[in-house]
């Protein structure tokens, strides 16, 4: 089970590699809602997301035997881009595989940081077994998007940052897709600041938190652009 241990030391391993990026009052935000309303600009990581954060904590633990075999991971886009990001940084062979519906802009930077990349799939589905199956066959490393505690805990940093600044939270709201980074705030704000409120917000275009939590079957989309 993920702990504040295990996010904590994925701080250290991560804060060398990452931005320690601004959390700051939206003056705008605030005066339309009348609560004191602040944001964390992770779009100022190199990347562009906190995705980076898990990517960058999963592949600083691969052993050496893995290491040089290389990493596999499946993304359309955030999660592609930090795990070719980190992977190059530390010479790692990185294959991404992409559904074909990914937007040209984000193959194009994935490919930028020196990942084979692989277009398959008309679904996220469909992409994710044909890299589950090139794993197998290649021996790497499967970098899962979020079904790993390695990367909950390097998402799980950006509330450590948070909660550093301004300690006395209220509430954290929290943009949900597969769960990995909900799942690493959630970690850390219980065990500091027991009483805080916790809310995901998912797009009503890939509601797949919301089909598993409620029991419902509401369709998903493909592309986000």
């Amino acid at each position: 089970m993920l702990t504040l241990q295990d996010i904590q030391d994925a701080a250290t391993r991560v804060t060398p590699h990452i931005l320690d990026t601004p959390f700051v009052e939206s003056r705008t935000l605030s005066q339309l809602t009348g609560a004191q309303i602040f944001l964390k600009f992770e779009n100022l990581q190199f990347t562009a997301s906190f995705t980076e954060r898990g990517a960058c904590n999963k592949l600083a633990q691969l052993s050496e035997e893995q290491r040089q075999r290389g990493v596999i991971a499946m993304s359309a886009g955030n999660h592609a881009q930090g795990v070719a990001y980190h992977a190059q940084r530390l010479g790692l062979r990185a294959v991404i595989v992409m559904p074909r519906f990914t937007p040209g802009v984000k193959v194009e930077r994935t490919r930028g940081f020196g990942a084979e990349v692989v277009l398959h799939g008309d679904t996220l589905d469909e992409a994710r077994q044909h890299a589950q199956t090139l794993a197998q066959a290649q021996q790497l490393t499967f970098v899962h998007p979020y079904d790993d505690e390695a990367i909950m805990a390097g998402q799980g940093t950006v509330a450590l940052e948070m909660l550093r600044v301004v300690p006395d939270l209220d509430a954290l709201v929290i943009a949900v897709g597969g769960g990995g980074l909900m799942a690493g705030v959630a970690t850390v704000a219980r065990a500091l600041r027991p009483q805080i409120e916790l809310v995901g917000v998912q797009t009503s275009r890939f509601p797949a938190m919301v089909n598993a939590l409620r029991g419902t079957h509401h369709p998903q989309g493909s592309s986000t652009i």
